[in-house]
Parts: structure tokens; sequence; C-alpha cells
């Protein structure tokens, strides 16, 4: 599996499709007799490792005592001030999870790609995610996650390490690229999570298709709906362009009579396009300030995150160290993707409803999306809403009526402290300037009238 595919955990989807031309779409239909329940937490045949596992990398062009751009970005510090977490249950759905001393304790969820219990992360992509979520601040380095007080789950359900041992590559069941995973197991993956108690997941996993196409996905439609009557917050990322692949064509900006811009889709992202029952996340890049140029637009989108220079925990059993690389054919390369935009997102879900713990999901959604920072356009299929701001997620007061869209806001704009009152300082110093006028009229009167001595070097 190459290094693009591990990053961007993008699941390519093999489909049968008929060479008929890609049609406009519609918001997908939820069946919720799709749902699955009670299934077995394992996969559904017999697997096998095939690959070494992946090996995440420290570079030297980081410095780790600085904090990164995305976590200037965020504003944690000022966050912490208001929430930190704690109470909250992020189930994070990806290729495990290695336990790290940043981390503390783990909850193993299960394993659908082999016989573990989800506490293994062969492809060096769900403990990067959960260093972003959750990691514990250190003394020794600037990195810490978005809410260090809240707990996870960890559940494999995909890894590009694995295979079946006896299938077919035309077998219909989508799978998770030249790895092991699929759209079915994802949904599972969901109701096992909220079934173990989550309050928020996390899905860094997009399947992709042409528009039109047979995408087969009912279960996981059904599965994030249940999760979402079930008071979970479900936060997915909106998906990476990727070459050779079904992710591979991006959505074109709608024309100004397609209304909800669906009309304009030419590549269709599950879990993603599963609006409003998730929170779809793109990525943008913290330092240029500019949406990443390889996030899947959509109309679909929710709101944007940071996705470049990703630095979080090494997934290196027994090591207690960061991490920002991954060995690539051609040397190191940065991690990056709206994989790691999602985080960001599901940290600040589980900061607001440690706060407001009476919210709702379908609240603690609408209260990131209307704090989020746009450019004055309201929703578009790039960044959503705009990025997302813990501070004023945590702050702001949330008016009845939606604001006007075409209000622009600066991005991550920390909330104002209330001034001090120095009325009584004010009047003091007036009082204190009345007084000197009326001292220096009554010399300047004075003066004129009175002997002037001069003085002697010897009077000093």
């Amino acid at each position: 599996m190459g290094v693009a595919a591990a990053l961007t955990s993008t699941i390519t989807l093999t489909l049968g499709l008929s060479g008929a031309p890609a049609a406009a779409v519609t918001p997908p239909d939820i069946v919720p007799e799709a749902i699955v329940r009670a299934a077995p937490v394992a996969p559904p045949e017999p697997t096998e490792q095939r690959t070494l596992c992946a090996k995440p990398l420290a570079s030297e062009r980081h410095d780790n005592a600085k904090p990164t751009a995305a976590q200037q970005m965020m504003n944690l510090p000022e966050a912490w001030r208001f929430s930190r977490g704690k109470g909250q249950k992020v189930a994070v759905i990806d290729t495990g999870v290695t336990p790290h001393p940043r981390l503390g304790r783990v909850q193993p969820g299960g394993d659908y790609v082999s016989s573990g219990n989800g506490l293994t992360d062969c492809d060096a992509h769900g403990t990067l995610v959960a260093g972003i979520i959750a990691a514990d601040p250190s003394s020794r380095d600037a990195f810490a996650g978005v809410a260090p007080d809240a707990s996870l789950i960890s559940i494999r359900q995909s890894s590009g390490a694995y295979s079946a041992k006896d299938r077919d590559s035309d077998d219909s069941d989508p799978t998770v690229g030249s790895g092991y995973g699929s759209v079915r197991t994802l949904a599972k993956a969901v109701v096992r999570a909220v079934d173990l108690g989550a309050t928020v997941i996390n899905i860094s996993q997009v399947a992709c298709a042409p528009a039109g196409a047979e995408l087969d996905d009912e279960s996981l439609g059904a599965a994030v709906k249940y999760a979402y009557d079930r008071d979970v917050v479900v936060v997915v990322a909106a998906g990476n362009l990727q070459r050779n692949s079904l992710c591979g064509q991006q959505n074109p900006e709608p024309s100004p009579g397609d209304v909800g811009g669906w009309g304009a889709v030419s590549t269709v992202a599950s879990p993603a396009w599963f609006t409003p029952y998730v929170l779809a996340v793109a990525s943008v890049d913290p330092a240029a300030g500019t949406p990443s140029n390889f996030s899947l637009h959509g109309p679909w989108v929710s709101v944007a995150a940071p996705g470049n220079g990703i630095v979080s925990l090494d997934s290196t059993r027994g090591s207690s160290k960061l991490v920002d690389s991954q060995m690539g054919e051609d040397g190191p390369t940065p991690i990056f993707g709206t994989s790691f935009a999602t985080p960001y997102v599901s940290g600040t879900a589980a900061l607001v409803r440690a706060r407001y713990p009476d919210l709702g999901a379908k609240e603690v959604m609408e209260r990131i999306i209307r704090t989020a920072h746009g450019p004055g356009a309201g929703q578009d299929s790039v960044i959503g809403h705009g990025v997302i701001d813990p501070v004023a997620a945590l702050t702001s007061q949330i008016p009845d009526e939606r604001p006007d869209a075409t209000e622009s806001k600066a991005i991550a704009a920390p909330t104002p402290e209330t001034p001090p009152d120095h009325t009584a300082r004010n009047v003091a110093l007036i009082g204190a300037g009345v007084s000197v006028a009326v001292i220096a009229a009554a010399l300047a009167i004075a003066l004129p009238h009175r002997r002037v001595k001069r003085l002697d070097p010897d009077d000093f």
C-alpha cells in the first residue's frame, strides 16, 4: 500500500459499473431496515497480513518545541479554560490505535480486520487520528490533542497491510483500496461504537464512486442515522483526491441555478454525503490560510479544519515519540489529509459536549457549524460553513435566528474578555487634574509679585 493511500485512508470501491455516463445525483435516502445489529465483531472471512507495517517518522524539518500552525489556529490553551472534554468517549473507527503514553487508557472496541481487539495500528493512521483528538500535553513539546481529558474507544475496521485469503478481486463487496475493510464492516463498526457508549464517533475514511454508480452503502447510511438518533455526533472526512482511484475526479463548482449544489456532483463520497446526520470535514492549510488542494469538494461539506503539516503520536509499540512523516518511495513524506482535519472537529465536539451536557447531537453540530469562520458567502462546496473555532464554539451565544451568511468573519478569533471598569480611577484622575490646574493658576498670579533669589552652587 503506497504512502498516499495509507495517509488518506480512502476506500476505493470495486463496483460493477455499467459504463453509462454519470448522472446528476440527489441526497441519498436513508433505509432504516438496512441496519445491521448484533453482527460478530470480527472479519467476515479469513484474512492475512501480506505487507510490513508502516513506519512513521520524525523529520528534522519541524521543531516540536514550537506549536504547529494547526495548533495555533485552533487556539487550544484558550479553549481549555472552558473545557477539556472530560466525561466524553470518542470512538476512533480506523486502522486501530496503538497504546501510547500520551493517550492514557484506550478502550478496545474490536477488530473487523484480524483477530485483535482494536489496539494494533499497522498502518500508522488511527494512532495519528487518536493523538489529534486526545493526546495529553507534555512539558517536552508543544503538541497536544484537542480534548485531552476525553477517553477513546478504538475499533479497527480497515488495514492496507491485510487482505482476504480466498477472495477474487472482482468480488462485489466494496473494499478498502488494495487492503482490507469495507463499507459494510464500517457500518457494523458504527453500530458497535454506539452500543459501547460513544458520545462522538470519528470516521477518517471515505468511499468514493462516480455519480450514478451503485455505492451499496445503505447499511452505512442506516448506521449513521442510528447513531444520530441515539444522540451521538458522527464526524467524517470529506475525502482526498487521489490518482488512479474513484476519488480521482474533483467535483466542480455548482452553477448559480444549482440549488444545494448536487447537480454538479461527479464524485460521490460516503459516509460524507449522509448529511445532516454527519459533520463532513474538509481540509485547509493552516500556514497558508487556504483550502487544501487535495480536499474533495461537495455539497455535503459541513466545516473545515487543518489537514496539512500534521504532527501526532507514533504508532510504533512502546514509543513515546511524535511523528510528522511517513517513508514513501521518494523518501519521507509529510502527513496530510482530510483524515487528520476530521479529528480536530471530533475533539471540538467532545469539548462542546463536556461544557454543554444538555445539548443533543444536533445542537452540538449546529454550534460547531454556526461558530465556524467562512469568507462570507454562506456554505460552499469547498469548506462548508468555514473553519472551526473551538473557543467560539465553547463561548458564543448562539442566536435563535441564523446570522447573515454574507457577513465574513476572521478565522479563529478568540472571544474578547470584558474590559475592566476604570470609572473610579478616571474620576480620581480628573479630580487630580482639576486640582493641579487650580494650583498652577494660583502660582501664575502670585509669582510676578514674589522676590526671586538666584541660587549659588553652594546652595545645592
